[in-house]
């Protein structure tokens, strides 16, 4: 709680984990290992060192408000975790860009450093932040973490931004990464689908904005701007993503290890793809149990009054109907590998018997007496809202009727991709005609073979 601390929850996931992987390769780097895995292992130290240290920086601009940051106990934590995280950081550079292998004496050092940062951090976690000490809180500041000056309007939902470091900096880099990729594809003189191309960025700006524009700032202060967010989420940017196919553009960009050595990342793609979790996850009747029920369980379970309570909360959310809606949608409309599929028609049913539930759920939401999230909502009290349940009946007319153009969508690209397999079908038969061979005539010889086989 307190000023900005959506963006600083977003940012403390993110630094904690790179720096938890940080450490951990420091502890692998002391064993033996050969000169291949010890040159990934340093890139993704660096990699880490330079995500740890921005999203430190982020932290510490945020927490110290501006004020000296040697005036007091936290800040002086800070700096000295600061100092050592840019020194470690920079000797792993220095030793990646030169390919010259650490010394023993150079990886205990810095693993002793990390410790080090990790103990200031713990202090500094237990410590008032200086910003704190000084700030007037309001309710605002510890239920939201900022100031909302207007009902939403379409102008400010779109202007009103809040930049999310977790989900906003992934959009981001997914996008950039989709498109160094296809790229790459073209340099070889190799084709990759303009639509596919169009569908991925889409759904990456899509997912930007859904996260850090005023679509997020006001759904976590407002049920029903929450509901258009979540319908976004889940039933809108799954399906633009899935259709973007980036598994197979991996796939086809990333090079193969040489037998015997060291898997790569492709062969770590490849791996997850057909892993048991995978396939369990992925499969159409799981898929359809998590994209239906976790609906209901968040909404209609204690369960949702503490996620629209904490930041991190929203995060869980977002993620969460992100990779459900992922799941669902790429066994009935995906193109790259993995789930095993049902035929199309058992896909366009399975994308119909989900309105049912939808449409329940938002006219449940629409009917109930009782309000979702009363307690989170009374106490921020916006001044536009007058009654939180006219907005929570709101909310459930959004999610019953921002259904239907996803829905489109997925029927289009299912017709689409039927027609175009009925195409492959009927030139592979009439490939298979014009070599001079006849269906029923191989049938016949078969037959006969396996009598003569029989009586032999």
């Amino acid at each position: 709680q307190g000023p900005d601390h959506d963006i600083a929850t977003s940012a403390v996931i993110v630094f904690s984990v790179t720096l938890a992987m940080w450490a951990g390769t420091k502890i692998v780097a002391a064993g033996s290992l050969d000169d291949e895995l010890r040159r990934r292992i340093q890139l993704l130290q660096v990699i880490c060192g330079a995500v740890t240290v921005v999203y430190g920086a982020l932290l510490a601009t945020l927490m110290l408000g501006g004020l000296p940051i040697l005036g007091s106990a936290y800040g002086r934590a800070v700096l000295v975790a600061g100092v050592l995280l840019v020194l470690v950081w920079a000797g792993d550079g220095a030793h990646l860009l030169t390919r010259r292998t650490p010394t023993r004496l150079a990886n205990t050092m810095s693993a002793v450093a990390i410790i080090v940062v990790t103990a200031a951090l713990a202090f500094a976690s237990t410590s008032v932040p200086p910003r704190f000490t000084i700030h007037e809180f309001s309710t605002w500041d510890v239920f939201l973490g900022y100031q909302l000056d207007a009902p939403p309007s379409p102008l400010s939902l779109i202007t009103e931004w809040r930049f999310d470091p977790l989900i906003g900096t992934a959009a981001i880099v997914l996008g950039v990464l989709y498109l160094v990729g296809t790229g790459l594809l073209r340099r070889r003189g190799d084709h990759w689908p303009v639509g596919r191309t169009i569908a991925w960025t889409v759904g990456c700006a899509a997912l930007l904005i859904t996260t850090s524009s005023g679509v997020r700032a006001y759904g976590s202060a407002m049920f029903s701007v929450h509901m258009g967010e979540h319908m976004a989420l889940n039933m809108f940017v799954p399906v633009l993503l899935v259709l973007g196919a980036p598994v197979t553009l991996a796939l086809r960009v990333l090079p193969a290890s040489p037998k015997g050595e060291t898997p790569g990342p492709r062969e770590w793609i490849v791996w997850f793809v057909h892993a048991p979790v995978t396939r369990f996850l992925s499969h159409p009747v799981t898929a359809f149990v998590l994209f239906v029920g976790s609906l209901y369980l968040v909404y209609f379970t204690p369960m949702f009054d503490t996620l629209i309570r904490y930041h991190w909360g929203h995060e869980f959310m977002s993620v969460h109907f992100l990779l459900t809606g992922y799941l669902y949608y790429w066994g009935i409309i995906g193109i790259d590998p993995g789930p095993r599929r049902l035929p199309f028609l058992g896909r366009l049913g399975l994308l119909f018997a989900v309105m049912p539930f939808h449409a329940f759920f938002g006219i449940a939401t629409m009917t109930m007496t009782s309000s979702l999230g009363e307690s989170f909502y009374r106490s921020v009290n916006l001044p536009w809202v007058q009654s939180i349940s006219d907005d929570q009946h709101l909310g459930g007319a959004i999610a019953w009727g921002s259904s239907e153009l996803p829905v489109i969508i997925v029927v289009i690209a299912l017709v689409a991709q039927w027609a175009r397999q009925d195409r492959r079908t009927g030139a592979r038969e009439d490939r298979h005609s014009d070599r001079g061979h006849d269906d029923e005539l191989d049938a016949y010889n078969a037959m006969l073979s396996e009598l003569a086989r029989n009586r032999r």
